[in-house]
């Protein structure tokens, strides 16, 4: 088995990719940001007038991030459970690592995937955080939507 993920419950990728895709018993998505699905806006970006970033609210980017990872999961017929490893981006190591670690605490509690953090200098758009995840979905029995055949 090797097929596309796609769902309109997580953002539009920002390229020509898959939110997702399962090969054999392995799930592999793509980097997983916080834009909102339906509309790609990052929740707490605030723009000067001429649309430069000025500040960011970590927090409900962080959420927003972790939600999208569960549809995107949700999609695949998965849940948070099945994840086996996470690679974090965040763009300000320093500054949002303890804000970070102490939600991803809340939110993975009891999930024992790997993990690994990476300060970055940015990413592809304005946003302080990415997720790329990897769930192992052998013998799985929970029926989720069908994923995308194109």
């Amino acid at each position: 088995m090797n097929e596309p993920i796609r769902t309109d419950q997580a953002p539009t990728p920002v390229g020509v990719y898959p939110h997702a895709r399962r090969v054999g018993s392995l799930l592999f998505l793509s980097g997983i940001g916080p834009r909102r699905p339906g509309d790609g806006s990052v929740p707490g970006n605030r723009h000067d007038g001429e649309g430069k970033l000025v500040a960011y609210d970590f927090e409900a980017q962080c959420l927003q991030a972790f939600a999208n990872v569960r549809a995107v999961l949700d999609a695949a017929g998965a849940s948070l459970q099945d994840l086996v490893d996470i690679t974090v981006f965040l763009t300000d190591i320093e500054r949002d690592f303890p804000a970070f670690n102490r939600l991803y605490a809340e939110t993975f509690a009891g999930i024992d995937a790997c993990r690994t953090t990476v300060g970055v200098v940015a990413l592809p758009t304005p946003i302080a955080i990415e997720l790329k995840c990897i769930a192992s979905v052998h013998g799985h029995t929970r029926q989720g939507p069908q994923p995308d055949k194109a």
